[in-house]
């Protein structure tokens, strides 16, 4: 039986792809659309290897599967919830920036009156 202990590891181990703007940025191109390494590193202005070094990670992390088409390979998301957990936490963030920015505006008036 798993512990809680062991599910937080696994949690952590899990979101540590999203620690890189350069694959959270083929999260969301793959959320558009099943595309091969050659496309998203066209669309991102990357080369093919470093994108095959993102897609490797996000891989072994189970985010991405692929398949091959002739010399190609075609991937996409496993689960659409990750790039749903994705765009609640930058909505969070975005909300937070907000609220950041209207108490430096309160501070900011306070010292200007």
């Amino acid at each position: 039986m798993v512990s809680y202990k062991e599910i937080y590891k696994l949690h952590a181990d899990f979101c540590k792809f999203m620690a890189n703007p350069k694959r959270l940025e083929i999260l969301f191109l793959l959320g558009e659309k099943e595309m091969c390494v050659d496309e998203i590193a066209s669309k991102m202005i990357v080369r093919v290897p470093n994108i095959s070094q993102h897609l490797a990670v996000m891989r072994e992390r189970g985010v991405v599967e692929a398949r091959r088409e002739g010399t190609k390979m075609y991937y996409k998301l496993v689960n659409p919830k990750t790039l749903q957990a994705c765009l609640i936490m930058r909505d969070a963030m975005i909300e937070q920036m907000k609220k950041q920015l209207e108490m430096m505006k309160d501070v900011d008036n306070t010292i200007n009156v």
